[in-house]
C-alpha cells in the first residue's frame, strides 16, 4: 500500500510524497555487519512517524542510462563494499573500497590510473577532494581522518589512530568529512560520537557541535556531510531520518525532514545537493541502525532551500546476481562534469555509471 508523505516548509509551501513498498526484504540487520559498522550500544531515537498516500515516483532509466562497461576493471583488482565515491575537475573517478588497494581510480572512460594503499586505512567509509586535489578519507575502523596527496602520499593525521573518544584528538568512528575553500575541515563523527568537528586549516581544532537526540542540533548517526559555496553545510542525520543545514560556526539554519534515509551526499559546483538512500521506514525492534537493510533505494536531488527537484527510484537486485543498473545497498553517490550519475553500492560491492540521456 502506498503512503503519504508531506513536507510542509513554513516560508514556502511544497509537498513531496514519497512511496512506501510492501515488499520487505529477506535480510535482517546482520547485514549492517557487511558495513563494517557494529551495533551502537545508544538507544534509537524515536520512531519515524507513518505518513499516509501516493505520490508517483520517476524511474530512473527516464533520464539515466547505466554503462555496463564502465569501468574497465583490470583483471585481479579486488572490488569490495564500495563505501564512496569523489570525482576531480578532470573527471577522475575515486572509488573508496574495502578492498585491496582501497583507494583506486578511473579516467571518464573508465581506465585506471593508478591505485593505493595505506598502513593507516583499515575500513573504509568516506572519501573527499579538496580545491588542492587533496584526499582526505575517514576510517572508521582506526578512528582517523587521513588527508593524502592524489598518488597516495600522507599528509596528515586528524585523530588517534586505533584510539576511540571524544575530545579534540579522537573520534569514534568517523564518518565523513567536508572541506572549505581556504582549508577548514569539518567531520561528522558519527557512529560512535554523534558530532561535527570543525578544524582550521592547519589542523587545530575549533570546536564541535552535537550529541545524541532528536532536536534541532543532535544527531543520531551523522553519516554525510556536504558544503555549499556560502559555507553552508549539510548534514546526512541518518537515523532521525533528515538533512539538517548549518552555518560554519555550527549555527542551526533548517532540516529537511522525513524525505529520505539519507546515506550518501553530493554537491555539485552550481549548488545542487544530491542524496542517496531509502524512503522513511519504521524501526524494527531495537535495532541500532534504521534502514538496515533498506526497504528500497531512492536518488533525490534538492536546492539549497530544500526543494525537492528530483526523485528516482532503482531496482534492487538479488544478492550476488545484481545486474547492471541494479542496485542492492547504496552507500555513495556522484556526479561528473556532464552530470553523470555514480553510485556506489556496499552490499552489491560495486561502483556504477549512470549516462545522462
Amino acid at each position: 500500500m502506498a503512503v503519504l508523505l508531506k513536507h510542509v516548509r513554513s516560508h514556502w509551501a511544497i509537498v513531496v510524497g514519497v512511496v512506501l513498498c510492501l515488499a520487505e526484504w529477506s535480510h535482517t540487520c546482520a547485514g549492517a555487519a557487511q558495513e563494517g559498522e557494529r551495533r551502537a550500544s545508544q538507544p534509537a531515537p524515536q520512531a519515524v512517524p507513518a505518513y499516509p498516500t501516493p505520490h508517483p515516483r520517476i524511474n530512473l532509466a527516464i533520464w539515466y542510462q547505466v554503462d555496463p562497461a564502465w569501468p574497465q576493471r583490470p583483471a585481479g583488482l579486488a572490488w569490495g563494499a564500495a563505501s564512496a565515491i569523489a570525482i576531480d575537475s578532470h573527471d577522475h573517478v575515486y572509488l573508496f573500497t574495502r578492498a585491496k588497494p582501497p583507494v583506486q581510480v578511473y579516467d571518464a572512460a573508465g581506465r585506471l590510473l593508478r591505485a593505493w594503499d595505506h598502513p593507516l586505512i583499515r575500513l573504509a567509509h568516506g572519501l573527499r577532494l579538496d580545491c588542492k586535489g587533496h584526499v582526505w578519507v575517514t576510517d572508521v575502523a582506526n578512528h582517523v581522518v587521513i588527508e593524502f596527496t592524489p598518488e597516495g602520499k600522507l599528509l596528515r593525521t586528524l585523530g588517534t589512530p586505533g584510539v576511540p573518544g571524544e575530545d579534540r584528538t579522537h573520534f569514534n568512528r568517523p564518518t565523513d568529512v567536508a572541506i572549505s575553500p581556504s582549508g577548514d575541515v569539518f567531520v561528522t563523527d558519527g557512529y560512535g560520537n554523534n558530532r561535527v568537528v570543525h578544524f582550521d586549516r592547519h589542523g587545530k581544532f575549533v570546536k564541535a557541535w552535537g550529541r545524541m537526540g532528536i532536536g534541532p542540533g543532535e544527531f543520531s548517526v551523522p553519516h554525510a556531510i556536504v558544503r555549499d559555496s556560502k559555507g553552508r553545510l549539510y548534514v546526512a542525520d541518518r537515523n532521525n531520518v533528515r538533512i539538517q543545514v548549518f552555518d560554519e560556526n555550527g549555527a542551526y539554519l533548517d532540516e529537511w525532514r522525513s524525505l529520505l534515509v539519507p546515506w550518501g551526499l553530493w554537491i555539485t559546483k552550481n549548488d545542487e545537493i544530491w542524496a542517496c538512500g531509502s524512503s522513511p521506514m519504521p524501526w524494527v525492534g531495537r535495532q541500532a541502525y534504521l534502514s538496515c537493510p533498506p526497504k528500497d533505494q531512492v536518488v533525490m536531488q534538492f536546492n539549497t532551500a530544500g526543494k525537492l527537484l528530483s526523485l528516482w527510484t532503482l531496482p534492487k537486485g538479488e544478492d550476488g546476481k545484481e545486474k547492471p543498473g541494479d542496485v542492492n545497498w547504496l552507500h555513495a553517490i556522484a556526479l561528473d562534469s556532464r552530470g553523470n550519475l555514480f553510485l556506489g553500492d556496499i552490499i552489491g560491492k560495486r561502483m556504477q555509471k549512470f549516462v545522462r540521456q
